[in-house]
């Protein structure tokens, strides 16, 4: 585990306003205005210490201590970027909202909307213990059936989100019909303003996406980036938390299923750059195919156009991902290691959505 900081670096982290000011790009923290911010907040004094932490590319997470106190701060990337991006607030809404309906999700503790404290919006909630999977198991998830359940704690933590009701707060988040209709129709507009490049493929599979688009068969939560990575395990069987809520929304639960699926690194299926938890092509880890027949039984839910789905997530994958392949290319992401390898991930991507509905048109999963 990376050790806290406690002196600013003057690139991420600067102490004060002014040394934000005269830096080259802005800071992503500005440790003398959020110790501030703490005290009003009641944080107990003592000194302020951080880490950066999560595997998330767009927006930027961090751990805070200060006087035995816990938090996790979580705020958009550096501006300037599109209009209604990085919501901190709406994600804020969102994540209070489930968790008041049992939903396992960090307690939000403020959301701070005043741009002299960072510059951008961000929000605190309180840290949670427990791991999040990537590359290998850690220390008490080696035992034989601990791949089995850690999928399965996965699939039915995301059938238990669906069943939540669309009432109260939670009905207020959003308006479930035309879902998939708006999805399709946004990042379709979004892809002109995020790329410089001819990627004619990118357009054609939105262009198929629409006209393929199913009728939205139920109505939910949906997480929008329901992925192992976004979430926390206290045990292989049991799910200490979801995380990375920014594109929750009312909608069709298949598309968080098609993008767990999409996600799920799988021995012999071709990686992406979206397959960022590789650990689930190991031995002992169900199929893609199994999540699906387990949610299936879960849900009740017909799979049959389940590929429209995975290509759905992909697609939409290739889109944002360029976003930040445009960023790193006009400096704005300097040091990112992901952002190069974009070059050739997004049209990879573009490809295996393309792939996912040729399977559609054939009439399999």
């Amino acid at each position: 585990m990376t050790d806290l900081a406690t002196v600013p670096d003057a690139v991420d982290v600067v102490r004060t306003p002014a040394e934000a000011a005269a830096a080259p790009r802005p800071p992503l923290l500005v440790t003398d205005t959020l110790a501030a911010y703490l005290d009003g907040l009641g944080v107990p004094a003592g000194e302020l210490a951080w880490r950066r932490i999560g595997d998330g590319q767009a927006n930027i997470t961090y751990e805070i201590r200060r006087g035995g106190d816990r938090l996790v701060l979580r705020r958009g990337p550096r501006p300037p970027y599109p209009p209604s991006a990085h919501d901190m607030p709406r994600e804020a809404r969102f994540l209070a909202a489930v968790g008041a309906a049992g939903v396992p999700v960090p307690r939000v503790r403020a959301v701070c909307e005043d741009d002299a404290v960072l510059g951008v919006p961000f929000y605190l909630m309180d840290h949670v213990d427990g791991v999040v999977l990537t590359d290998a198991l850690p220390h008490g998830f080696d035992g034989a059936d601990a791949g089995r359940a850690v999928a399965h704690a996965a699939v039915d933590a995301l059938a238990n989100l669906h069943a939540v009701p669309l009432e109260g707060e939670i009905a207020a988040l959003g308006r479930p019909a035309g879902y998939l209709e708006r999805q399709v129709r946004r990042f379709a507009q979004l892809w002109p303003l995020n790329t410089r490049r001819d990627l004619p493929l990118v357009v054609r599979v939105g262009e198929r996406l629409e006209a393929t688009r199913p009728v939205q068969a139920r109505a939910s939560i949906v997480h929008g980036d329901y992925r192992l990575g976004n979430l926390m395990y206290a045990a292989p069987d049991r799910i200490a938390a979801i995380l990375d809520w920014e594109m929750a929304a009312l909608g069709d639960p298949l598309a968080d299923l098609g993008y767990l699926l999409a996600t799920w690194s799988e021995d012999g299926i071709p990686a992406t750059v979206m397959d960022l938890t590789p650990v689930t092509a190991g031995p002992g880890f169900p199929s893609r195919e199994a999540l699906a027949e387990r949610y299936a039984a879960r849900t009740g839910a017909d799979l049959a156009g389940l590929a429209w789905y995975e290509a759905l997530a992909l697609w939409k994958s290739a889109i944002f991902c360029e976003a930040m392949y445009t960023r790193w290319l006009d400096g704005q992401r300097p040091g990112d290691a992901f952002a190069p390898r974009l070059a050739e991930g997004v049209p990879a991507l573009a490809a295996a959505a393309d792939a996912a509905l040729a399977r559609l048109e054939k009439g399999t999963r």
